[in-house]
C-alpha cells in the first residue's frame, strides 16, 4: 500500500494552524508560514487568497475533525446515552489542540477580526451544533430513564459545553492538566 504524499495545501494548513494557535493569528505573518512550511508564497497564494482565507480553511478542517469524532461517538446506539455523552465530552477534550486559549475554537474566535464575520459565524455555528448534539443525547437519556426526568435538557447542554470550554481555558491558564479531568469528574457527578 502506498503512503499518501502530503500536499502543499495540507502542509500549509497544518503549519499555519499550529502557528496561529501557538503565536496568535495577528502575530503570524504569511512570511512566517512560508518559512515554517517550506512552501513558496506563490504556492500558498495559489491555494488561499490571503491569511483570512487560510484561517477559514483551518476552521473548516477543525470543525470537520471534531464533527467526525462526535458523529462516531453519537452513532454508537449499542451504548447507553449517558455513556455516549461521557465519551463525547472526553472526545471533545481529547480533540482539543493546544492553543493560546486552551480550546482551538475559542482561540481562533477571539483572534479573528470583528470584520471576519464568516469565520466567527462558522465557529458560532459549530458551538450551536455541539449544544444540539448534547441536547439530543441528554433527551435520549431522559427518555430511557438513564437521567432524571426533571433535567432541563437545553440548560444542561449549555452548561456542559460551557464547562468543557471553560475547563480547557483554565487548564491553559493554570498550566494544570488536572483541571480538565476534574471538570469531567464534576460533570459525571452532576449528571447522576
Amino acid at each position: 500500500m502506498k503512503n499518501k504524499k502530503t500536499t502543499n495545501r495540507e502542509t500549509v494548513l497544518r503549519i499555519a494552524a499550529s502557528l496561529f494557535l501557538e503565536r496568535g493569528y495577528h502575530l503570524t505573518s504569511m512570511d512566517d508560514i512560508v518559512a515554517a512550511s517550506k512552501v513558496s508564497k506563490t504556492n500558498i497564494y495559489y491555494h488561499f487568497k490571503g491569511k483570512e482565507d487560510l484561517l477559514a480553511a483551518i476552521v473548516d478542517d477543525l470543525i470537520a475533525q471534531y464533527n467526525q469524532a462526535m458523529d462516531d461517538t453519537v452513532s454508537r446506539s449499542d451504548l447507553p446515552a449517558t455513556q455516549r455523552l461521557i465519551m463525547l465530552v472526553k472526545g471533545l477534550v481529547d480533540q482539543s489542540v493546544t492553543g493560546l486559549g486552551g480550546s482551538p475554537f475559542v482561540t481562533l474566535y477571539t483572534q479573528a477580526a470583528q470584520e471576519a464575520v464568516m469565520i466567527r459565524a462558522k465557529i458560532g455555528d459549530f458551538f450551536q451544533s455541539q449544544m444540539t448534539l448534547v441536547e439530543k443525547l441528554l433527551q435520549e437519556g431522559v427518555n430511557k430513564r438513564e437521567l432524571d426526568p426533571q433535567l432541563p435538557v437545553k440548560e444542561a447542554a449549555a452548561m456542559i459545553i460551557a464547562t468543557i470550554e471553560g475547563g480547557l481555558f483554565l487548564q491553559h491558564t493554570d498550566q494544570d492538566n488536572d483541571v480538565v479531568s476534574q471538570v469531567l469528574q464534576g460533570l459525571a457527578y452532576a449528571l447522576k
